[in-house]
């Protein structure tokens, strides 16, 4: 039992990391989106900037999943594939 509770904490140790990594590249993702312009109106346009920005919080707090699941909801309402 041991063994395999060891086992996932490194690979959560291991992945974290990468999760990391991950979150600014969709920020930057985001960004250049909205420069580009969108079709969205000015209520879609406010959550949009609204979930990037809470996204980028939760990765400066080290919330890399959390950051995640935020940016990635931001991204599909630009229509990014994540």
């Amino acid at each position: 039992m041991f063994k395999k509770l060891f086992a996932t904490a490194m690979l959560l140790a291991i992945a974290s990391p990468a999760f990391a990594g991950h979150c600014p590249k969709d920020v930057k993702a985001i960004d250049a989106a909205l420069d580009q312009g969108t079709s969205l109106n000015a209520e879609q346009l406010a959550e949009v900037k609204k979930l990037r920005d809470e996204g980028e919080q939760l990765h400066k707090d080290g919330k890399h999943g959390q950051s995640l699941d935020v940016l990635h909801q931001a991204l599909d309402m630009v229509g990014i594939k994540h």
